[in-house]
Protein backbone atom coordinates (compact mmCIF):
# COMPACT_ATOMS: atom_id res chain seq x y z
CA UNK A 1 0.00 0.00 0.00
CA UNK A 2 2.91 2.16 0.91
CA UNK A 3 4.25 1.94 -2.66
CA UNK A 4 1.11 2.45 -4.28
CA UNK A 5 0.93 5.69 -1.95
CA UNK A 6 4.14 6.82 -2.75
CA UNK A 7 3.92 6.13 -6.59
CA UNK A 8 0.76 8.17 -6.94
CA UNK A 9 2.34 11.12 -5.01
CA UNK A 10 5.03 11.03 -7.62
CA UNK A 11 3.05 10.89 -10.76
CA UNK A 12 0.67 14.41 -9.01
CA UNK A 13 3.95 16.04 -8.39
CA UNK A 14 5.29 15.03 -11.92
CA UNK A 15 1.65 16.10 -13.09
CA UNK A 16 1.67 19.51 -12.17
CA UNK A 17 4.95 19.80 -13.96
CA UNK A 18 3.50 18.30 -17.37
CA UNK A 19 0.73 20.91 -17.00
CA UNK A 20 2.67 24.03 -16.81
CA UNK A 21 4.60 22.57 -19.40
CA UNK A 22 1.52 22.44 -21.45
CA UNK A 23 -0.33 25.31 -20.60
CA UNK A 24 1.30 27.39 -23.50
CA UNK A 25 0.94 24.94 -25.69
CA UNK A 26 -2.73 24.64 -24.87
CA UNK A 27 -3.64 28.43 -25.01
CA UNK A 28 -2.05 28.79 -28.50
CA UNK A 29 -4.06 26.00 -29.96
CA UNK A 30 -7.02 27.35 -28.44
CA UNK A 31 -7.01 31.08 -29.21
CA UNK A 32 -4.58 31.16 -32.61
CA UNK A 33 -6.00 27.75 -33.21
CA UNK A 34 -2.16 26.97 -34.47
CA UNK A 35 -0.28 23.87 -33.30
CA UNK A 36 2.88 25.18 -32.21
CA UNK A 37 5.84 22.23 -33.35
CA UNK A 38 8.37 24.37 -31.85
CA UNK A 39 6.93 24.30 -28.10
CA UNK A 40 9.23 22.12 -26.73
CA UNK A 41 12.11 24.50 -27.94
CA UNK A 42 10.76 27.60 -25.92
CA UNK A 43 10.46 24.92 -23.02
CA UNK A 44 14.23 24.35 -23.32
CA UNK A 45 15.06 27.72 -24.08
CA UNK A 46 13.58 28.47 -20.18
CA UNK A 47 16.04 25.90 -19.22
CA UNK A 48 18.91 27.07 -20.41
CA UNK A 49 18.13 30.77 -19.70
CA UNK A 50 17.64 29.73 -16.30
CA UNK A 51 20.88 27.74 -16.07
CA UNK A 52 22.95 30.79 -17.32
CA UNK A 53 21.44 33.28 -15.36
CA UNK A 54 21.93 31.01 -11.98
CA UNK A 55 25.65 30.79 -12.64
CA UNK A 56 25.90 34.59 -13.50
CA UNK A 57 23.71 35.94 -10.54
CA UNK A 58 24.41 33.08 -8.09
CA UNK A 59 20.92 33.31 -7.09
CA UNK A 60 18.68 29.93 -6.58
CA UNK A 61 16.81 28.83 -10.23
CA UNK A 62 13.46 29.65 -9.40
CA UNK A 63 14.54 33.22 -8.76
CA UNK A 64 15.67 33.65 -12.06
CA UNK A 65 11.71 32.73 -13.27
CA UNK A 66 10.90 36.50 -13.71
CA UNK A 67 13.78 37.44 -16.31
CA UNK A 68 13.03 33.79 -18.33
CA UNK A 69 9.34 34.25 -18.58
CA UNK A 70 10.23 38.10 -19.47
CA UNK A 71 13.06 37.19 -22.00
CA UNK A 72 10.89 34.50 -23.60
CA UNK A 73 7.36 36.66 -23.13
CA UNK A 74 9.88 39.51 -25.57
CA UNK A 75 10.86 36.81 -28.41
CA UNK A 76 6.79 35.02 -28.23
CA UNK A 77 5.78 38.44 -29.00
CA UNK A 78 7.90 39.15 -31.69
CA UNK A 79 7.82 35.04 -33.26
CA UNK A 80 4.43 35.27 -33.71
CA UNK A 81 4.13 38.89 -34.98
CA UNK A 82 6.31 38.58 -37.92
CA UNK A 83 6.52 35.01 -38.40
CA UNK A 84 3.66 33.05 -37.46
CA UNK A 85 1.12 35.56 -38.34
CA UNK A 86 2.02 35.83 -41.77
CA UNK A 87 2.20 31.99 -42.21
CA UNK A 88 -1.53 32.15 -40.75
CA UNK A 89 -2.41 34.48 -43.13
CA UNK A 90 -1.54 32.30 -46.31
CA UNK A 91 -2.59 28.76 -44.47
CA UNK A 92 -3.10 27.11 -41.50
CA UNK A 93 -0.77 24.29 -42.76
CA UNK A 94 1.91 26.63 -43.46
CA UNK A 95 2.12 27.90 -39.75
CA UNK A 96 2.85 24.31 -38.63
CA UNK A 97 5.74 23.99 -41.35
CA UNK A 98 6.65 27.64 -40.22
CA UNK A 99 6.79 26.32 -36.65
CA UNK A 100 8.29 22.94 -37.80
CA UNK A 101 11.06 24.62 -39.02
CA UNK A 102 11.96 27.49 -36.70
CA UNK A 103 11.87 24.16 -34.19
CA UNK A 104 14.50 22.52 -36.00
CA UNK A 105 16.46 26.09 -36.41
CA UNK A 106 16.69 26.44 -32.73
CA UNK A 107 17.46 22.98 -31.86
CA UNK A 108 20.74 22.97 -33.99
CA UNK A 109 21.49 26.81 -32.59
CA UNK A 110 21.04 25.36 -28.64
CA UNK A 111 23.10 21.86 -29.86
CA UNK A 112 25.64 24.79 -31.24
CA UNK A 113 25.74 27.37 -28.27
CA UNK A 114 25.70 24.97 -25.46
CA UNK A 115 26.36 21.24 -27.14
CA UNK A 116 24.28 18.23 -27.28
CA UNK A 117 25.47 17.32 -23.80
CA UNK A 118 23.12 16.64 -20.85
CA UNK A 119 22.92 19.76 -18.52
CA UNK A 120 21.28 20.24 -14.87
CA UNK A 121 20.03 23.04 -12.59
CA UNK A 122 20.93 22.32 -9.01
CA UNK A 123 19.75 24.33 -6.50
CA UNK A 124 21.50 24.33 -3.00
CA UNK A 125 18.49 21.87 -1.25
CA UNK A 126 19.30 19.66 -4.01
CA UNK A 127 19.71 16.45 -1.32
CA UNK A 128 16.67 17.62 0.98
CA UNK A 129 13.99 15.50 1.64
CA UNK A 130 11.03 15.02 4.24
CA UNK A 131 8.75 12.48 5.34
CA UNK A 132 4.84 12.87 5.38
CA UNK A 133 3.97 10.01 7.22
CA UNK A 134 5.28 6.42 5.25
CA UNK A 135 5.58 8.77 2.37
CA UNK A 136 8.89 10.50 1.12
CA UNK A 137 8.57 13.92 -0.23
CA UNK A 138 12.33 15.60 -2.34
CA UNK A 139 12.18 19.06 -1.46
CA UNK A 140 12.97 20.00 -4.97
CA UNK A 141 10.03 18.26 -6.46
CA UNK A 142 8.00 19.90 -4.10
CA UNK A 143 9.27 23.77 -4.14
CA UNK A 144 9.10 22.69 -8.36
CA UNK A 145 5.28 22.11 -7.72
CA UNK A 146 4.39 25.07 -5.80
CA UNK A 147 6.02 26.86 -8.22
CA UNK A 148 3.63 25.23 -11.25
CA UNK A 149 0.68 25.43 -9.11
CA UNK A 150 0.86 29.02 -8.44
CA UNK A 151 1.78 30.05 -12.21
CA UNK A 152 -1.29 27.77 -13.32
CA UNK A 153 -3.57 30.25 -11.16
CA UNK A 154 -2.07 33.21 -11.89
CA UNK A 155 -2.58 32.20 -15.76
CA UNK A 156 -6.36 31.12 -14.57
CA UNK A 157 -6.70 34.58 -12.99
CA UNK A 158 -5.26 36.60 -15.72
CA UNK A 159 -7.32 34.48 -18.14
CA UNK A 160 -10.69 34.77 -15.97
CA UNK A 161 -10.18 38.40 -14.44
CA UNK A 162 -8.44 40.74 -16.02
CA UNK A 163 -9.24 43.22 -19.06
CA UNK A 164 -6.39 41.03 -21.21
CA UNK A 165 -7.72 37.91 -20.15
CA UNK A 166 -11.57 38.81 -21.43
CA UNK A 167 -10.37 40.75 -24.92
CA UNK A 168 -8.33 36.53 -25.22
CA UNK A 169 -11.37 34.79 -24.56
CA UNK A 170 -13.31 36.65 -26.91
CA UNK A 171 -11.18 36.27 -29.76
CA UNK A 172 -10.90 32.81 -29.31
CA UNK A 173 -14.89 32.28 -29.19
CA UNK A 174 -15.86 35.02 -32.03
CA UNK A 175 -12.54 36.56 -33.82
CA UNK A 176 -15.14 38.29 -35.99
CA UNK A 177 -17.36 39.94 -33.06
CA UNK A 178 -13.93 40.69 -31.65
CA UNK A 179 -12.98 42.95 -34.73
CA UNK A 180 -16.42 44.28 -35.00
CA UNK A 181 -15.72 45.52 -31.73
CA UNK A 182 -12.48 47.20 -32.04
CA UNK A 183 -10.05 44.48 -30.92
CA UNK A 184 -6.69 44.74 -32.73
CA UNK A 185 -6.88 40.64 -33.31
CA UNK A 186 -3.04 40.60 -33.94
CA UNK A 187 -2.06 42.25 -31.27
CA UNK A 188 -3.54 39.95 -29.27
CA UNK A 189 -2.56 37.04 -30.95
CA UNK A 190 0.79 37.98 -30.21
CA UNK A 191 0.01 38.75 -26.57
CA UNK A 192 -1.42 35.59 -26.25
CA UNK A 193 1.67 33.32 -27.86
CA UNK A 194 3.59 35.82 -25.71
CA UNK A 195 2.15 34.35 -22.41
CA UNK A 196 2.25 31.25 -23.85
CA UNK A 197 6.26 31.60 -24.33
CA UNK A 198 6.76 33.04 -20.97
CA UNK A 199 4.97 30.14 -19.40
CA UNK A 200 6.54 27.65 -21.12
CA UNK A 201 9.91 29.31 -20.07
CA UNK A 202 8.88 29.14 -16.63
CA UNK A 203 7.83 25.31 -16.74
CA UNK A 204 11.47 25.23 -18.25
CA UNK A 205 13.08 26.46 -15.16
CA UNK A 206 10.87 23.60 -13.44
CA UNK A 207 12.01 21.02 -15.28
CA UNK A 208 15.59 21.31 -15.72
CA UNK A 209 15.28 21.37 -11.94
CA UNK A 210 13.84 18.48 -11.50
CA UNK A 211 15.64 16.55 -14.91
CA UNK A 212 18.71 16.48 -16.66
CA UNK A 213 17.91 18.56 -20.17
CA UNK A 214 19.55 18.45 -23.64
CA UNK A 215 18.41 20.22 -26.97
CA UNK A 216 17.49 16.78 -28.29
CA UNK A 217 14.62 16.59 -25.70
CA UNK A 218 12.15 19.16 -27.38
CA UNK A 219 10.59 17.08 -29.61
CA UNK A 220 9.65 15.04 -25.85
CA UNK A 221 8.26 17.98 -24.36
CA UNK A 222 6.18 19.29 -27.48
CA UNK A 223 5.04 15.59 -27.47
CA UNK A 224 4.09 15.84 -24.00
CA UNK A 225 1.73 18.83 -24.29
CA UNK A 226 0.10 17.44 -27.42
CA UNK A 227 -0.65 14.84 -24.96
CA UNK A 228 -2.15 16.70 -22.08
CA UNK A 229 -3.87 19.24 -24.44
CA UNK A 230 -5.91 15.57 -25.78
CA UNK A 231 -6.60 14.59 -22.07
CA UNK A 232 -7.45 18.03 -20.43
CA UNK A 233 -9.09 19.96 -23.40
CA UNK A 234 -7.98 23.13 -25.52
CA UNK A 235 -7.28 26.77 -24.09
CA UNK A 236 -7.81 26.30 -20.07
CA UNK A 237 -5.22 25.91 -17.28
CA UNK A 238 -7.77 23.66 -15.39
CA UNK A 239 -8.15 21.32 -18.11
CA UNK A 240 -3.87 21.29 -19.03
CA UNK A 241 -3.78 20.76 -15.35
CA UNK A 242 -6.04 17.63 -15.14
CA UNK A 243 -4.83 16.50 -18.41
CA UNK A 244 -1.05 16.84 -16.73
CA UNK A 245 -1.62 14.73 -13.74
CA UNK A 246 -3.33 12.19 -15.68
CA UNK A 247 -0.38 12.06 -17.54
CA UNK A 248 1.97 12.25 -14.83
CA UNK A 249 -0.01 9.39 -12.78
CA UNK A 250 -0.16 7.00 -15.62
CA UNK A 251 3.65 7.49 -16.57
CA UNK A 252 4.61 6.38 -12.72
CA UNK A 253 2.32 3.60 -12.28
CA UNK A 254 3.08 2.36 -15.38
CA UNK A 255 7.15 2.67 -14.39
CA UNK A 256 6.97 0.90 -11.59
CA UNK A 257 4.45 -2.06 -12.47
CA UNK A 258 4.93 -2.65 -15.97
CA UNK A 259 8.40 -1.09 -16.70
CA UNK A 260 10.18 2.47 -17.28
CA UNK A 261 10.38 0.94 -20.89
CA UNK A 262 6.97 1.13 -22.02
Amino acid sequence: MTLIIQTLADGLVLGGIYALAAVGFSLIFGVLHVIDVSHGVLVLMGAYLALVFAELLHIDPLLTMPLVMVALFLVGYAYQRLLIQRAVDRSQFGSLLLTFGVGLMLHNVMIWVFSPDMKNITPSYAFTSFKLGAINFDAVRVSCLAASLVLLSCLAALLNFSPLGRVIRGTAQQTLAARLCGVNVPHVYALTFAVSAAFAGASGIVIGIILPFSPADEATWTLNAFVVVVLGGVGSPAGALIGGLLLGVVSTLTAQYIGPSF
